[in-house]
């Protein structure tokens, strides 16, 4: 039954198939380790499921079993991609947007393709419970992943494989058929500490351990009001999520390209100035990230992290182009985009 799943996975355009059991009581500990210490900063849902999480049963009753895939999502891997995009960073003047979010949004992608592969199931076996999820309930999607075979977790927190690095989407399938779980592979990272050490903020307080309140991807997405001052200027000119730490893995040198053109770039979110991104009125913005990822944080978070890259853009040298920018949105409704406004310029020494 496994086999046939992989395939009809594959015409799907999913990497790979894995199952895992439902037991992670083991997991249960370092999650509310993680809660205690504060780590997940805002994201108050992580505390309200809290060991929920690790209990698939209890999310979905009748669950036995969990389908684990993976989906590739580069565009493509031309090579020394990785320094390509670190290259970006050096551009203080165009915005970065993470690699995964230049395409459509991953959760209307992965979902979709994942309810087919159910019902691709349910036509050979007849009706059968299940849910899906990616990225949108109370699941321990890495912890499935590991568990399954999808690769191990590294340093950074995030799955881990021989064959495609980390540059891919995970998404589950909980169902009521008891399927053998696939093995686990073993860590390889090694001594490797390049994630940890290339994190802009410290984010990665220990092997395995991230603080997601010093996280560029959460400051950045998940972050509702002002970005900490002593944060800002090492977000540099990240306007939308952080790669860091998957550009300095190792592994990712066998990243592998999208199978999926959902995942190409859209025009407009790449290598384009600050300036022009600054002056998207609500409805530019709306219109731009329609089907994307970015359109989640709204407009005014938008224009908050324009507007520190803005400022430490105008920390490396002045440009009377974004300062222009600038003072164009200085008495703008939101006191959010106001007060990363008058920091930005600030910066510049106005």
């Amino acid at each position: 039954m496994l086999a046939r799943i992989r395939q009809w996975a594959r015409e799907l355009g999913f990497s790979q198939i894995g199952v895992a059991g439902v037991d992670l009581s083991a997991a249960e500990p370092g999650l509310l380790a993680w809660l205690a210490n504060g780590f997940h900063g805002e994201m108050a849902y992580m505390e309200t499921h809290g060991v929920r999480r690790a209990r698939p049963a209890e999310l979905v009753p009748g669950t036995v079993s969990v389908i684990t895939a993976r989906m590739d999502y580069l565009a493509a891997t031309p090579e020394g991609w990785q320094a390509i995009e670190f290259d970006r960073l050096q551009r203080s003047r165009e915005g970065v947007v993470s690699l995964y979010a230049r395409g459509r949004d991953y959760h209307k992608v992965l979902r979709s393709r994942l309810q087919k592969l159910s019902e691709r199931i349910a036509a050979e076996i007849g009706p059968f419970g299940h849910r899906v999820f990616t990225d949108s309930a109370p699941v321990l999607e890495v912890e499935l992943a590991a568990r399954s075979g999808q690769g191990w977790r590294g340093r950074h927190t995030l799955v881990l494989n021989r064959e495609g690095g980390s540059m891919f989407f995970l998404g589950e399938v909980y169902v009521d058929l008891a399927l053998p779980a696939t093995e686990a592979v073993a860590d390889h990272c090694g001594t490797c500490s390049a994630c940890m050490d290339v994190c802009p903020t410290g984010a990665i307080v220990g092997p395995y351990r991230l603080d997601a309140r010093r996280c560029i991807s959460y400051l950045t997405i998940e972050h509702a009001g002002a970005i900490p001052p002593e944060l800002r200027p090492l977000i540099g000119n990240r306007i939308y999520g952080c790669d860091d730490c998957q550009l300095a893995c190792p592994w990712n040198k066998f990243a592998q390209p999208a199978v999926l053109p959902d995942f190409a770039p859209r025009a407009g979110l790449v290598g384009q100035p600050l300036a022009a991104l600054f002056a998207w009125t609500e409805e530019e913005f709306l219109r731009h990230t329609e089907g994307s990822p970015i359109r989640r944080i709204g407009h005014e978070r938008w224009l908050r992290n324009i507007a520190v890259a803005m400022g430490n853009a105008l920390r490396a040298a002045d440009d009377p182009q974004i300062r222009a920018a600038l003072q164009a949105r200085a008495e703008h409704p939101s006191e959010v985009v106001r007060e990363h406004v008058a920091w930005a310029l600030a910066q510049g020494g106005d």
